[in-house]
């Protein structure tokens, strides 16, 4: 990880049209030298998971609102598997109930940041991730 920079894809998955939440935290990995590359809204999952794959990423972040975390975060995690993918981390945040979080962790959901998480932890918590990663 220390010869480039990390590479990091930011995704609205379905249907959630609310973006102001992830365009904050990949402006803050981009201010935290991060490469960000930010799909846009109503993203699939074999969307985002292409496009992870052509940008060889280190890590997906997904946020979520609209209530699917249940199913779009473990349908992103199948398909990079499903295309010998599934070392690249993937995180993610939004309205996610905490009875939840932990069915989502032990699907391979590395972490969730919930809303009023300061951006400087999930910067910390990605950095160290991927340090571990690389060793």
């Amino acid at each position: 990880m220390a010869s480039r920079k990390i590479r990091i894809l930011t995704a609205k998955v379905g249907l959630d049209g609310h973006d102001r939440g992830i365009k904050v935290i990949s402006r803050a990995l981009r201010d935290a030298g991060v490469e960000v590359i930010y799909t846009g809204l109503h993203q699939t999952p074999e969307m985002v998971v292409e496009t992870a794959i052509q940008e060889d990423v280190d890590g997906i972040g997904i946020s979520l609102l609209s209530g699917a975390h249940m199913t779009l975060f473990p349908e992103v995690l199948r398909l990079l598997r499903e295309r010998g993918a599934g070392d690249i981390v993937v995180f993610g945040g939004g309205i996610i109930p905490r009875e939840d979080i932990p069915k989502l962790k032990g699907d391979g959901i590395e972490e969730i940041f919930t809303p009023g998480t300061p951006t400087t932890e999930i910067v910390e918590w990605l950095r160290g991730r991927l340090a571990r990663k690389a060793s």
